[in-house]
């Protein structure tokens, strides 16, 4: 019998996780595979890692690893792609805005032979104007910029085969863009449209701030393009400066009109000191991201996996009541002392 691993990153999901593991269970129940749930707890301060204990101890597919803090999204996928072990690895994020009606779906079109199946949200129910544009941006510039030719949409609800995630075992960069290294990849995909719902609970952890830092990542690890854009900014103010210094010599040995002034000066000074000041800017991201490389530094470390003897132990007599409302399961993790 094949084996799937569904691979679920949480940051502070504790009101999320036990609907995304009756939903997910649902519907891989109705298939003829085994599978095993893996969460990835990234440093979550409230009791996310509490909840995972209790699914823990009620079930042994589900597999709980806790990050010693929180190093970001695309790091606390990779640890769970590092340790699935199914034939095909399916990631989705923690906060139901990956549909796991979509699982099946997703596994059919691997059966059909497909070693990449993509999935592309083609709208989010809720998300602003200016969230859809920026990320409509984003996708323009890093097409335009790059070798990649990625989907505006494209998230990281997809499904792998065990190939493509020993390809990806080998990559080992610290400034991660999984998105752009499974674009880059090869191998036959396909690519599978859905709407994203609201979150079901809690609030969205994608700050502007790390919406900015994601992007950077994604530019500056697929394209030279900025680096190319300051040299030709350096090489073009260097010939306008040059001309400038021969209007200056002209007006100063051949005519009488050399007034003394801090126009010129000033002008001189904002523009070239800008120039270079963007120049600099964009060398420093590129080595700012050698120099993280360079330190060789683990991508991350665990502070411990729960195990379901370890989980027993804390829930001795634990039980899991599945409630269905309107086709929706809601499980409720009950601690009853001895």
């Amino acid at each position: 019998m094949k084996n799937i691993s569904v691979v679920i990153p949480v940051f502070n999901e504790e009101e999320n996780i036990n609907i995304l593991y009756c939903q997910i269970c649902k519907y891989l129940d109705q298939l003829p595979y085994s599978y095993e749930l893996i969460f990835i707890d990234d440093g979550s301060s409230d009791d996310t890692a509490v909840v995972l204990e209790g699914l823990v101890a009620c079930d042994k597919k589900v597999r709980a690893i806790l990050l010693a803090r929180n190093f970001g999204h695309q790091v606390a996928l990779t640890c769970g792609l590092d340790n699935a072990q199914g034939d095909a690895v399916i990631t989705m994020d923690g906060d139901l805005q990956h549909p796991p009606e979509l699982l099946p779906a997703l596994i059919a079109k691997w059966e059909e032979g497909f070693e990449i199946v993509q999935t592309v949200r083609i709208d989010t129910e809720g998300a602003s104007l200016m969230k859809k544009l920026t990320a409509k941006i984003f996708y323009c510039l890093i097409n335009y910029i790059s070798n990649l030719q990625m989907i505006a949409g494209s998230s990281d609800f997809r499904l792998l085969d065990k190939k493509v995630i020993q390809t990806f075992r080998g990559f080992k960069e610290k400034s991660r863009f999984i998105r752009g290294i499974i674009g880059d990849l090869g191998y036959r995909r396909i690519n599978v449209e859905f709407v994203a719902p609201k979150r079901f609970a809690g609030k969205s952890k994608f700050s502007f701030k790390k919406m900015v830092s994601f992007a950077l990542d994604g530019i500056t690890a697929y394209s030279k393009l900025p680096l190319r854009i300051a040299f030709y900014l350096g090489l073009f103010f260097g010939i306008v400066s040059i001309g400038m210094t021969l209007e200056i010599m002209y007006i100063k040995f051949f005519t009488n009109e050399a007034v003394p002034g801090w126009t010129t000066i000033a002008a001189s000074v904002l523009i070239f000191g800008g120039a270079q000041l963007v120049g600099l800017g964009i060398i420093g991201e590129y080595i700012g991201r050698i120099f993280e490389e360079v330190k060789q530094r683990p991508l991350y470390w665990v502070k411990s996996e729960i195990s379901n003897k370890k989980a027993l132990k804390i829930y001795p007599r634990a039980k899991y009541k599945y409630i269905r409302i309107n086709r929706l399961c809601i499980g409720d993790v009950t601690n009853e002392k001895s």
